[in-house]
């Protein structure tokens, strides 16, 4: 039966077409409470926009909920916590809308500049008055930039085709930075006593709402005129507002509001304020992209891989393509450490070495976690969950990044300690497809894949064929086989590859026929 994916508000076409082919794909009113709750005890992801709210009510009745995807930048309507709680991946758009939205913030620049709105009104009441709104040019203005993240990067690339001199504030952004984007970077006071035109361009936090105050709007020329096509609340609209009144801010231009939706509020009471609601992502290409962006995710989500959109899951974003491949290697070398191991660790050390540590490998952690924990609960264990597997139980997973090694050109390991004081450590590589390398010291050249089977003995003639003959008399199809030891006669370790799933009473018959001193079985089949 296919995945069933439920869209609770109008997407893209183009994004049906993504899903169409693998997904059962349904559709609900959102808004509809009701008929929300009751289908998704049926879904295994969920499509969302704004309207429709997923609370931990709505998580709580999803029973097979792998994602919640948004279709647009915030994830104010999901309850991120829940959904962590229960290993649901939250998945939203956040690059989908920054052409559209810097567009936004340039086009009310330019509407404030020149009374655009306002004339427009003014045209359609039937007057023809063009002395009341002569404007001023953007040519040779100071333009200040408060936040330079992707946004305000686009904003300010396009403002300066306008011949404007770019100045901004932002306290992570590195001077070096600044200066090759062709911008000086200032501090907050300095550009507020600087800019004849601020467009803001921040994420809204704690620490950003009222940003922009009474203290800070007396700071400002008198000409100045400000554009909010961010976040609501980075202004304090009653000090924007007093302003504006007394002649201290000559404009502004606003498409968010601390509360939304907003159709009343003491600025709409001036001529020199264009006012919008929230439009910033509201283009075809906008929706696009983000309908888009989102049900690639569902695909990659529902397929258990790693999802760089995921808003909830503890790793960088993006993840560089000389990593990727090592995301399968670490998860399935965190099943084998558990299987070898055949317990939960204490402590494991996930040391990764060659070129791709020239990146960001933390979400390889993140994968071996997510392996160790994935044959010890009955729940199903995420990228989303694993950490919280981990911390439950008090088991502390640690990165070691190498970058120049001596042994292979890209190799994990990972090696642990469990509660019991042994040591356990397995080894991979990704060179001629996932391959295990080393366990425990034994040295092995065995894909990484299909059901393995351990078994540690004491190195003597006839083992291998008494392994074979039970394995055969199960219906078990031996795919390969290696045997390692460290000397004649010594300690053995025999891996195998078989093609289906081993019975528990048929491991148990094969290590006491041989003598095992351990045994141990791992499904490594995606």
């Amino acid at each position: 039966m296919a995945p069933v994916v439920l869209i609770t508000e109008e997407l893209a076409p183009a994004a049906l077409d993504v899903l169409a082919d693998e997904f059962d794909v349904r559709h609900v009113n959102g808004a509809d409470r009701p008929a929300l709750l009751a289908a998704l005890g049926h879904a295994d992801a969920v499509i969302v926009r704004s309207a429709t709210q997923l609370d931990a009510e709505a998580v709580a009745a999803a029973p097979r909920l792998r994602v919640i995807a948004r279709a647009g930048v915030g994830l104010d309507n999901v309850d991120v916590p829940a959904a962590t709680a229960r290993g649901v991946m939250v998945v939203n758009a956040p690059t989908a809308n920054v052409v559209s939205a810097a567009e936004q913030a340039i086009a009310l620049l330019l509407s404030v500049a020149r009374h655009t709105a306002a004339a427009n009104a003014s045209l359609r009441a039937g007057q023809w008055k063009r002395a009341r709104f002569t404007g001023v040019e953007v040519h040779g203005k100071t333009v200040g930039v408060i936040g330079f993240g992707r946004i305000g990067v686009l904003f300010a690339q396009r403002m300066a085709a306008f011949g404007t001199r770019l100045i901004a504030y932002d306290p992570y952004l590195q001077p070096a930075r600044a200066a090759q984007l062709g911008v000086r970077l200032v501090g907050l006071e300095e550009l507020l006593r600087e800019a004849d035109f601020i467009s803001i361009h921040l994420p809204k936090t704690p620490e950003t709402v009222g940003l922009i105050g009474e203290r800070e709007l007396r700071m400002v020329k008198p000409t100045v005129r400000i554009v909010n096509a961010a976040r609501g609340g980075l202004i304090d609209e009653r000090a924007l507002a007093d302003a504006l009144a007394d002649g201290r801010v000559a404009g502004a231009g606003l498409d968010v509001f601390a509360t939304e939706p907003c159709t009343s509020s003491p600025l709409f009471a001036f001529d020199n304020v264009v006012a919008v609601p929230h439009l910033g992502a509201s283009t075809v290409e906008a929706q696009d992209k983000a309908g888009l962006a989102v049900a690639r995710s569902v695909r990659l989500a529902l397929a258990g891989e790693f999802v760089p959109d995921a808003a909830n899951i503890q790793a960088g974003g993006v993840v560089a393509e000389d990593v990727r491949p090592l995301l399968p290697l670490a998860e399935r070398l965190g099943k084998v450490f558990t299987a070898v191991a055949g317990g939960v660790a204490v402590n494991v050390e996930v040391d990764v070495r060659g070129p791709a540590v020239a990146y960001d490998v933390s979400v390889l952690r993140l994968a071996a976690t997510k392996g160790l924990f994935a044959a010890v609960v009955e729940e199903r264990v995420t990228y989303v969950n694993a950490p919280l597997l981990a911390a439950d139980r008090g088991v502390r997973v640690t990165l070691v990044p190498v970058p120049d090694s001596e042994e292979q050109p890209l190799l994990v390991t990972l090696r642990g300690v469990l509660p019991d004081g042994r040591s356990v450590e397995v080894s991979g590589t990704v060179h001629g497809g996932v391959r295990l390398t080393r366990v425990d010291g034994f040295d092995l050249e065995l894909a990484a894949d299909g059901v393995l089977l351990f078994f540690r003995y004491l190195d003597r003639p006839g083992v291998v064929g008494t392994v074979g003959t039970i394995l055969g008399g199960a219906g078990l199809n031996i795919a390969a086989m290696q045997v390692a030891r460290r000397s004649a006669g010594g300690e053995t370790l025999m891996t195998l590859t078989v093609d289906s799933t081993v019975p528990a009473d048929v491991l148990a018959k094969t290590a006491e026929a041989i003598g095992a001193t351990a045994s141990s079985t791992v499904d490594l089949t995606d």
